[in-house]
């Protein structure tokens, strides 16, 4: 060793070392005026999301806004403001088969819209939800109790093409079990309100079908609340109308809940069809099921589903999965399909999604062909299994007859049109 290297080691050793500083620890906290400054704390959709009574909470919807990129904002501006409803719309309420109902089971009732429940379950989350809240002045209720042995049907008639909008509130009390459909039909122009709240252990069957005229348009809004142990199966079947777009927006009451939420639409030429669903996993233990399946017959037809599942830490053994299926029928037409899931809790039984867009399995045609099956058969065949298992999940005998027949006179209608272009192109 050096005389310079031994003079060094001295010298170290002989220096006085700093004491060590003391600090105190700091958590990060999320900072609302920049919430990427730290990505594990950004706040999740459900955070982001505004949520008021008041249009003016929000901004005039354009392409540029992610919960608006898919829409064709011009076919739906006269939504955007406030307006005098014409009130030409008609709700009637019985038995699926005609009976009355038994107001011991089934209590119906219009009351003033700030009026509990209404505007009791969540608050309105897009402009358009706001605009059909501050446009009209009254609710209609229906308040099921106990056990129902027949479905109740609401049957929403539209009153022509003047602007009009509605507000549905349906309540089921602690334990009941219940079947509630909803069918629309005629001719509208409307935006509809609807919430859905569900007592605790209650088991609720609600199933939304809109069969409107080809030039109708309708924009809805459902807000769900899913009480303790409650179970609760909504449906959303969207098969007429111009232009259709429904948001459904669900939050769990307590620990044990299980939603799930099916969804079935057939979209022709022109027509625009968008479903946008958001479950929010906020108690433990709860499951959710959302599966959506669309057929697309035509040039224009357009559909799309945008699934949001949202797992907060204050909900873990969640169970949570969402799946999307399009069916194109025909070239030309377009299906824009967006599974989004967030997880904030690392104990959870399962969370997943899936979504495909594809046309007619040709080996599915050429086995059912190589049987004598006509082509035109086949297909009806094909589709008729792609929509069926959802279909027997609805439940109710009447329902699922009516939509199958539905479903193969748009069929037929779309094979009508074919053979109609192919004429005229010779």
């Amino acid at each position: 060793m050096s005389d310079n290297t031994e003079q060094t080691a001295q010298d170290s050793r002989t220096v006085p070392q700093a004491p060590i500083e003391e600090r105190e620890v700091n958590i990060p906290h999320r900072d609302p005026n920049n919430p990427y400054a730290f990505p594990a704390l950004m706040p999740s959709s459900a955070d982001k999301a505004v949520r008021s009574f008041s249009p003016d909470a929000f901004q005039i919807p354009t392409r540029a806004q992610d919960d608006w990129r898919f829409t064709p904002i011009d076919r739906i501006e006269e939504f955007f403001q406030v307006f005098e409803p014409s009130g030409k719309t008609k709700i009637e309420v019985s038995g699926i088969d005609g009976s009355e109902i038994d107001p011991k089971l089934v209590e119906v009732s219009e009351i003033p819209k700030t009026q509990m429940p209404s505007g009791s379950v969540l608050k309105p989350n897009d402009r358009v939800s706001a605009v059909e809240w501050a446009s009209q002045n009254t609710a209609h209720v229906v308040h099921v109790k106990g056990e129902n042995p027949v479905p109740t049907l609401v049957k929403i008639i539209g009153g022509g093409m003047d602007l009009d909008a509605l507000h549905l509130v349906i309540v089921a009390d602690d334990r009941t079990h219940a079947d509630i459909v909803v069918e629309h039909e005629g001719q509208a122009r409307i935006a509809e309100g609807v919430e859905i709240t569900t007592g605790k252990d209650s088991h609720v069957s609600t199933t939304f079908i809109q069969e409107w005229s080809s030039d109708s348009k309708h924009v809805g809004n459902h807000r769900i609340h899913v009480g303790e142990g409650a179970s609760l199966r909504h449906s959303m079947v969207t098969l007429g109308g111009s232009f259709v777009r429904v948001r459904m927006d669900q939050e769990f009451g307590g620990n044990k809940g299980d939603l799930n939420m099916l969804g079935i639409y057939f979209v022709d030429p022109g027509e625009h069809v968008e479903h946008r669903t958001m479950v929010v996993h906020n108690y433990p233990e709860c499951k959710s099921r959302v599966v959506y399946k669309g057929a697309l017959d035509g040039k224009g037809a357009h559909s799309t589903w945008v699934g949001n599942a949202l797992i907060l830490p204050s909900a873990p053994v969640t169970d949570s999965y969402e799946l999307n299926r399009n069916l194109v029928l025909t070239p030309g037409a377009i299906a824009d399909s967006e599974p989004n899931l967030e997880i904030e809790n690392g104990n959870i039984i399962g969370a997943g999604h899936a979504s495909s867009v594809g046309r007619f399995d040709d080996e599915e045609l050429f086995y059912l062909e190589s049987r004598g099956v006509s082509e035109r058969e086949a297909r009806k065949l094909v589709v008729r299994g792609f929509f069926g298992e959802l279909v027997e999940e609805i439940g109710i005998t009447a329902i699922r007859d009516h939509l199958m027949g539905v479903i193969d006179r748009r069929l037929s209608r779309g094979e009508d049109e074919q053979m109609r272009h192919v004429l005229e192109e010779n």
